[in-house]
């Protein structure tokens, strides 16, 4: 046995080796497209995050209570949303507070852009789906530093491979809750609209799409969560935010410090997961 152990060890089957030099085959040929990408996407975040830091912060709070308020009509979401922002800027974590709002928004965007037209794909094409399977579960259990390693090395320190890392972390959930709430419209539902004539676009934006998107939205709040968990890995690649004072304290171990930004965090995920939330109806009464 001890020979054989031997054998297999000796004869590594040198993975590692063809995923770097893949990499750098990628890095040598492409170099120019991925440092244009980076400075475009990169500066396009800065001057959204940069839009928000111009506006004065109870202003702000002002508009996004408001936005809220059109969303979900509830005047307690509103009041929580108003006490949770005043009290991050009570806290001095306003600016990093933006910075990681931009972040989760363009990551949970692209994740959506891309993820729900798969999604939909996939609930019309079984094959397609039993082969995306394996990789939506590869997406999702492969540790996130495994991947950062790329994306470094290929758009460099900042907010792109930040924003990357994280898509390809929450691009799973979009596709997997698209693909659960298409497949699950009944069949009597599209037999109906086919009997009337529909065709197949107009069956998808009719029946199909109107039917899923509760658990559409669902994706999109999952989606906003598994970024928001990102944003401390994001942070030790230079994306900034509440990442940063986290991994502050980590270095420095500041327990107050850690406290206050994770404790930002949480109310700033709250906060998305409250106004992004589908309505619920209300019960009525009999």
């Amino acid at each position: 046995m001890s020979a054989l152990e031997d054998w297999i060890t000796d004869h590594k089957i040198p993975v590692g080796n063809w995923i770097a030099d893949l990499i750098e085959l990628i890095k040598d040929n492409s170099m120019n497209f991925f440092d244009s990408f980076s400075a475009g996407f990169g500066g396009l975040i800065d001057a959204f995050t940069g839009l928000l830091e111009s506006v004065p912060p109870i202003v702000l709070i002002l508009i996004v209570t408001a936005i809220a308020y059109g969303l979900q009509r509830s005047w307690k979401i509103c009041l929580f949303v108003a006490l949770a922002l005043l009290f991050i800027l009570n806290q001095g974590y306003w600016e990093a507070t933006l910075e990681t709002l931009s972040l989760v928004l363009f990551a949970t965007i692209v994740s959506m852009v891309i993820g729900v037209p798969i999604g939909i794909a996939a609930a019309h094409r079984p094959w397609f789906y039993a082969g995306l399977r394996p990789v939506l579960d590869l997406m999702q259990t492969l540790p996130t530093f495994v991947y950062l390693i790329p994306t470094l090395v290929l758009f460099g320190l900042g907010v792109v491979p930040g924003i990357i890392s994280t898509v390809i972390f929450a691009l799973p959930a979009p596709i997997r809750l698209t693909y659960l709430g298409v497949s699950s419209v009944p069949d009597s539902l599209k037999e109906a609209g086919e009997a009337f004539g529909g065709t197949p676009r107009q069956i998808l934006w009719k029946i199909e799409l109107p039917h899923a998107m509760p658990t559409i939205m669902a994706g999109l709040t999952q989606c906003i969560m598994l970024s928001l968990s990102m944003v401390v890995i994001a942070a030790l690649v230079g994306a900034g935010g509440l990442g940063v004072p986290v991994v502050r304290a980590l270095n420095t171990v500041r327990v107050s410090m850690g406290f206050e930004a994770g404790l930002a965090i949480v109310l700033l995920a709250i906060i998305l997961d409250r106004v992004c939330r589908t309505a619920e109806p209300a019960a009525k009464g009999r």
